[in-house]
């Protein structure tokens, strides 16, 4: 999966991703302090779907109308430790293919996914 962490996705996730073979663009070592959207266009012009802990880009596609057709995930998950943070993201993530075109929120009970505007 090509993804593009946002800045605020722990390293342990990012590190977990790449060893189970993803391709992970991780904002925080390759653009440090880049607007979310700037992050968001990087993520399209790249064709990566953004993972996020930061809930600002729902305002960015809903009510400002930036595009982000590969998708964007946005995770509301407890933190117990960076350990079980990352492997519940990463099994998420994992856990279904249908990602693209949506914006989805991951919490620690369910998955909520809204078809993206045009």
């Amino acid at each position: 999966m090509r993804l593009c962490a946002n800045e605020n996705v722990p390293g342990d996730c990012v590190a977990l991703l790449r060893s189970r073979g993803h391709d992970v663009l991780w904002i925080h070592q390759s653009h440090p302090g880049l607007a979310d959207d700037t992050v968001l266009q990087l993520a399209l012009s790249e064709s990566r779907l953004l993972i996020t802990f930061d809930k600002d880009f729902g305002e960015l596609v809903f009510r400002r109308g930036a595009q982000a057709s590969q998708g964007v995930v946005l995770f509301r998950i407890e933190m117990p430790s960076p350990g079980a943070v990352a492997l519940r993201v990463a099994r998420a993530l994992e856990s279904r293919s249908d990602w693209d075109h949506h914006f989805s929120v991951v919490d620690d009970s369910m998955v909520r996914m809204r078809a993206l505007p045009h």
